[in-house]
């Protein structure tokens, strides 16, 4: 698209955004936005690095590297750069084709997993891969939404937008930019309670904007199993949607699970998910590429929108068995260990107390004669409010499944603490002081599990078992 900016005289061809130089590619539109530090500082860099052009304030001081400027008027109370990137997106949104389906998901846990299971079982449904669009990492805030929109391109068939919040009311304006045909809740949990005087109410009543941004006729799909679920079901109705549910197998939910288990051939990677629509009595059959119960149940929501949007479901989900687990969310890796190997188990992105439980059974659930030893190594909980002593105890049960835990932070003392003596491994102040427990610890045939909230830095730990077996 060409732009003029800067001057009159001057034109650029934009080819794509950014809104970080670190990633800039040549003939991007450099959006400079504001946090810790002002974006603007950046535009020469940008320019440096071969930005097409930049879209800044109107009270930006043009430097003599600079390019094109596209200038956009200050806005009182905003950051008028996001909200022109904002417009932007909106204005993708709305040239899509009305044979165009774009699905929203969200939930506490699992919308990058299932944005990713979506993403591949949609590039079996349309006419072209590069006709479904979905972002490529986990922008599902006010920066992230916004951007990926303004990156869809025009002939896009299916997107893909996960949408994510920390507080009451930051899902609403994000769907109604997205406008959804299709708006998934995979669940509802204790995930930043401590912002919600309420609770999970509060978290349930929050997930639920999503429906207010769905397109006339839209789709609900929702967890049967859920304690919220007929909060959300309210929601999507009286919101005018269609409802649609997934769950376990006495659930009532139009898709259940029957089972999910191990498939024997590759034990580390995928397991076999057996579905039925209850409804009509089709049975559904195919091989994740990610293990977990969580995961599979998160799969039936994929199935769901598949079959609402008269997918094959046969063809597409075949797709299912390739998609592997991203960094920090469960990725599996085989690390040479002295005279062996060890599994490491990444879930080091962030954590709530539902999704460690399901870690900790992925963890317990390994079918492989060659582990000797199930280890978890686990960091505190974040944004739990007054009960967080009692969440991270709650997780006892859970943990003792595993041979040995290795525990970090002041909340995860109490668990370490309510551990039975030949399970603790050892406790630290922080996942830095850790490490060389964990590292003295592990031995060849040894499968370990790092989970913990982002702040708690579990990354850390991840990267150190990485460099340490690698030399």
């Amino acid at each position: 698209m060409g732009w003029k900016g800067g001057s009159p005289s001057r034109e650029a061809t934009i080819t794509g955004i950014s809104i970080d130089t670190r990633s800039l590619e040549p003939g991007d539109l450099f959006v400079p936005l504001t946090d810790a530090r002002d974006g603007h500082e950046f535009v020469p860099q940008a320019f440096a690095q071969g930005a097409a052009a930049a879209l800044v304030r109107a009270g930006y001081s043009r430097q003599p590297s600079d390019g094109v400027l596209i200038r956009v008027p200050d806005e009182s109370g905003r950051d008028s750069v996001l909200a022109a990137l904002e417009r932007i997106g909106m204005a993708a949104r709305a040239r899509l084709a009305d044979t165009a389906r774009v699905i929203a998901v969200t939930g506490s846990a699992g919308k990058t997993g299932t944005k990713e299971m979506l993403r591949a079982c949609l590039k079996a449904c349309a006419s072209a891969p590069e006709k479904v669009h979905a972002p490529e990492k986990s922008f599902n805030n006010h920066w992230g939404v916004p951007l990926t929109l303004a990156r869809m391109p025009a002939d896009t068939e299916f997107a893909v937008f996960e949408i994510g919040m920390n507080h009451a009311g930051e899902i609403r304006p994000l769907t109604k930019m997205v406008r959804p045909h299709i708006a998934i809740v995979t669940n509802v949990l204790p995930v930043h309670v401590g912002n919600f005087p309420d609770g999970e109410t509060g978290i349930a009543n929050a997930k639920a904007e999503i429906f207010e941004g769905l397109e006339s006729g839209g789709t609900a799909i929702i967890l049967r199993d859920s304690p919220h679920y007929e909060r959300l079901r309210a929601a999507a109705v009286g919101a005018g949607a269609l409802e649609r549910s997934f769950g376990d197998a006495d659930s009532g939910a139009d898709v259940v699970l029957r089972s999910v288990g191990v498939a024997s051939e590759n034990p580390h990677d995928s397991q076999v998910v057996r579905a039925e629509f209850a409804g009509r009595g089709e049975r559904v059959t195919f091989h994740l590429g990610m293990q977990g119960r969580h995961l599979g149940m998160n799969s039936l929501a994929v199935l769901l929108t598949l079959d609402t949007l008269h997918c094959n479901l046969g063809r597409s989900t075949r797709a299912l068995a390739e998609v592997g687990a991203a960094a920090g969310r469960g990725a599996r890796q085989n690390i040479r260990c002295g005279d062996g190997e060890l599994l490491l188990l990444d879930e080091s992105y962030n954590a709530n107390p539902a999704s460690i439980a399901a870690a900790l059974a992925s963890l317990a659930a390994i079918n492989d004669t060659l582990i000797r030893r199930r280890i978890a190594v686990l960091g505190d909980m974040l944004e739990l409010g007054e009960n967080a002593v009692q969440y991270h105890v709650g997780l006892k049960d859970s943990a003792s499944r595993a041979d040995l835990v290795f525990c970090c932070g002041p909340n995860m003392r109490h668990l370490y603490d309510a551990l039975p003596p030949e399970k603790r491994g050892a406790h630290a102040e922080n996942s830095e002081k850790l490490i060389p427990h964990v590292l003295d610890a592990l031995r060849p045939g040894d499968a370990v599990m790092v989970k913990g909230s982002l702040g708690s830095r579990m990354a850390l730990v991840v990267e150190a078992l990485k460099n340490h077996f690698a030399n």
